[in-house]
């Protein structure tokens, strides 16, 4: 299957690369890192990754600026389902590709590749460029630990096997970047973050069925005087809670009119719980956008069901 991505690189003279909206590490740097491995072993080619940008990952790469293209190739990275394409009018483009590690939703381009047990994307894209002999460098390996350590949440999920430890030692043997570098760029934070979590573990509701969740809302931000992504993006912060098996933060977003709900797991799968909310992801990592405040809590809601379901099965040892 990667053989045949290359054959349509080959084929097309510009190429643009999207990923899901509310970019994360993952999305943006096998975004960046793709992009440059193109342009690296093809370099009469136009390539561009585009996207909403944030602020928090301004240190990973740089974007391109959306142009409007004729017949060209639309890579589409991270993404299970169509509705959560940046920034992409699909009638541009004569052919599309998508290449993901989330569970399969739909499908929406011409030629997929899900490997739904990978880390990241950025472990997929690593594997392409192993298995078809594409150019690397220095600077696109990091870019792709970058995404897949995060994604992983440095190895801590499960989704962490023996060929992605072999896998990443052989870039690391091949390419000698420097890892106290990475996390730095990566988790390197400003005090205003640091104090805005220990806000979320102030005001962190837990049930009885073990969810813990917290609303953070945009006077809250303000007072912080932090990005609205923020929170969402240190939800993998409060992993191991004795008394919280599924944890959530609930973020206000004034400025598109919704609230931001990050899950996370350590117990039932929640990625149904998403989906029945218009959201997605994975079985133990995913997230929705609702319009209202009290949606967000009817997630909670069935969040809070499941887990009733999920310590019943438990206790009777199913």
């Amino acid at each position: 299957m990667f053989k045949n991505v290359i054959s349509k690189i080959e084929e097309y003279e510009t190429i643009l690369i999207a990923r899901h909206i509310g970019v994360d590490p993952d999305a943006l740097c096998s975004q960046l890192a793709f992009r440059d491995a193109i342009r690296l072993n093809y370099p009469s080619k136009k390539v561009l990754a585009i996207g909403t940008g944030s602020i928090k990952f301004t240190q990973l790469g740089k974007l391109d600026k959306l142009e409007k293209v004729k017949d060209a190739l639309l890579i589409v990275l991270d993404t299970p389902d169509k509705k959560r394409v940046d920034s992409v009018d699909f009638s541009q483009f004569s052919y599309s590709i998508k290449i993901d590690h989330h569970p399969f939703v739909e499908k929406f381009c011409d030629l997929e590749i899900i490997e739904d047990k990978a880390t990241s994307t950025c472990e997929v894209i690593m594997n392409l460029i192993e298995d078809t002999n594409l150019q690397c460098n220095k600077e696109i390996a990091e870019l792709l630990y970058t995404g897949l350590v995060s994604d992983s949440n440095r190895f801590l999920f499960n989704s962490s096997t023996y060929k992605t430890f072999l896998l990443v030692s052989k870039y690391l043997e091949k390419y000698n970047f420097d890892l106290a570098e990475i996390y730095k760029k990566l988790y390197l934070r400003p005090i205003n973050e640091v104090r805005l979590e220990g806000y979320i573990a102030t005001n962190m509701n837990v049930t009885e069925n073990n969810l813990g969740y917290a609303v953070i809302t945009e006077e809250a931000i303000n007072s912080f005087q932090v990005d609205s992504a923020s929170a969402g993006n240190m939800i993998n912060n409060f992993n191991f809670i004795k008394e919280v098996l599924v944890w959530c933060t609930i973020t206000e977003d004034i400025k598109n009119d919704q609230y931001r709900v990050s899950m996370r797991s350590r117990g039932p799968e929640i990625n149904k719980v998403a989906e029945k909310f218009n959201g997605g992801g994975h079985k133990f990592a995913s997230g929705v956008r609702v319009k209202t405040l009290d949606e967000a809590m009817m997630v909670m809601k069935e969040l809070d069901l499941a887990l009733l379901e999920y310590n019943k099965s438990i206790s009777e040892g199913k």
